[in-house]
């Protein structure tokens, strides 16, 4: 059986292989937009700047109401939809011999920062309906 301290590191090196391909990813795109940007060609027209929808011209302001209350109820379910996301792979490291404290460490970090935006959320009163 091998000790604790060693599959511990073992655990750990393996988000370096996460962080490298989040680099690998983020130099992908800004290579990209970059690319994009030094070969279109910028002929801007009055036409082009116009608002477009549908083929039809622009009529009147184009500033709409919204609600922002909506948004807000969809970031919070996102968050919540998250947060179980995370849980089963959790529970399923926490279970592997070894895992059991790092893991549980992490899980009530990872909680701690929902209740903290939970509770900013109550205290700013978002959770209420109007």
């Amino acid at each position: 059986m091998r000790e604790p301290t060693v599959v511990a590191a073992d655990y750990f090196q393996s988000y370096s292989v996460v962080g490298l391909l989040a680099v690998v990813g983020v130099l992908f795109v800004a290579v990209a937009f970059g690319a994009g940007r030094l070969l279109r060609p910028v002929v801007p027209t009055p036409e082009k700047l116009l608002t477009y929808e549908c083929g039809v011209d622009p009529v009147g302001e184009g500033w709409a109401h919204t609600q922002v209350r909506y948004y807000v109820y969809a970031f919070l379910y996102v968050i919540f939809a998250v947060d179980s996301i995370f849980l089963f792979p959790w529970a399923t490291v926490y279970a592997a011999p070894g895992y059991g404290a790092t893991t549980l460490v992490e899980m009530f970090i990872f909680l701690g920062f929902l209740a903290v935006g939970l509770l900013y959320a109550y205290k700013k009163g978002v959770l209420t309906w109007t």
